[in-house]
């Protein structure tokens, strides 16, 4: 009986060890860690690298478009009537011509009484001279008393002053005269006219605005932090509401500065008007030098909350959003001035669709990893 029951006991224990072994193997699998997926990429993106390139340096400002001079044209002779008018606003006009003509009539009138005064003023001083001349060759002969030839040689003088008296009066008749056509006083081009056909104006009276020479000028405002960087003889571009760009150069920087807007104005000599008008607002840059910046294109610069990030790609293809600062605008390309350093590997479009710590796919990930060698 005993002999039997020894077998059964070996049997069993076999099992029993198996079993045990079994469980061990089973709760090892369970602690053994499982291999985790591989990340999918979220995106298929291109990369950049900051490019250094040359910069101009440049200092932006606003201001008005105005005359360089305006000449105010108005009338001299006083209660004449207008009687033509030849320039209307937008002519161009050259230095002399005539802009306008006044009814000459009362004018011509009072000349021909002058000049008929002239006349008669010259036969009495003629009159005059030979009588002083005959009193003064019987000066010796005692013919004429001392009183008489005195009052010879004062009626002489006498009819001198009134024929230089009457050559005056007609000399303001000419002029008169002359004042009864309006002329350009220099090349330009009639920016306003209130001369009306018919209308008899006192002396001083408006009558056109003139343009001096059609040059304009760009009176830009700078704040007075960056006035003493601003020279005579600058380039400046400046841009007009329909976008066209006309070039400049600085004729003066004002010696004041507006003591409430801390402002100072810089006239700037446009070189060609294009579709620029006096009064018009123009926003403008001056160029003060150039250096060297790093660049992006604008499509790899993302705008959030207010503020500019870049995807930067690491050598795990994983994007991390950063910040960055930006600086001046050059064709399609846009300065970063803090943030990355030069070498840096960046998404360069399509940040927008991607997230802080998504993976991507490289599309030129040859020059991503040999970027990544190189820091």
């Amino acid at each position: 009986m005993n002999l039997q029951r020894k077998p059964l006991a070996a049997a069993l224990s076999v099992v029993v060890i198996a079993g045990v072994s079994a469980a061990a193997i089973v709760v090892k699998a369970a602690d053994d860690p499982k291999p985790a997926p591989a990340a999918r990429a979220a995106l298929t993106v291109t990369t950049t690298t900051p490019q250094s390139m040359t910069i101009a340096q440049k200092i932006s400002a606003n201001g008005n478009i105005a005359a360089w001079q305006e000449a105010v044209i108005g009338t001299e002779a006083n209660g004449l009537r207008l009687a033509e008018v030849h320039a209307n606003v937008g002519d161009v006009v050259k230095k002399g011509q005539v802009l306008a003509n006044f009814a000459p009539d009362t004018v011509q009138a009072e000349w021909n009484q002058t000049r008929a005064a002239v006349a008669e003023a010259e036969a009495t001083l003629a009159e005059a001279s030979a009588n002083a001349q005959r009193a003064r060759e019987l000066s010796t002969t005692g013919a004429l008393s001392a009183q008489q030839i005195n009052q010879y040689l004062t009626a002489e003088r006498t009819a001198k002053a009134r024929l230089d008296a009457q050559q005056a009066a007609a000399k303001t008749q000419q002029l008169r005269m002359q004042q009864t056509k309006v002329v350009a006083p220099d090349n330009g081009v009639i920016s306003a006219r209130s001369a009306t056909v018919g209308a008899v104006m006192p002396a001083g009276t408006e009558l056109f605005r003139l343009i001096r020479q059609g040059r304009l000028e760009w009176r830009a405002e700078v704040p007075a932090s960056d006035l003493g960087r601003v020279k005579a003889g600058m380039v400046a571009s400046v841009s007009t509401p329909s976008g066209a760009a006309i070039s400049g150069k600085v004729r003066m920087v004002a010696p004041t500065v507006d003591d409430k807007t801390r402002n100072g104005i810089v006239y700037v000599d446009l070189a060609g008007n294009g579709d620029a008008r006096a009064g018009m607002f123009a926003r403008g840059d001056f160029e003060i030098g150039s250096g060297q910046g790093l660049t992006l294109p604008q499509s790899a610069v993302q705008m959030r909350e207010g503020f500019s990030y870049v995807m930067r790609v690491g050598a795990d293809s994983k994007v991390a959003e950063t910040k960055v600062s930006v600086g001046r605008r050059i064709g399609d390309r846009v300065e970063i001035t803090k943030g990355i350093e030069a070498g840096t590997s960046v998404v360069a479009s399509g940040g927008a669709f991607l997230a802080d710590g998504d993976t991507v796919r490289v599309a030129n990930a040859a020059a991503v990893k040999t970027a990544s060698a190189s820091k």
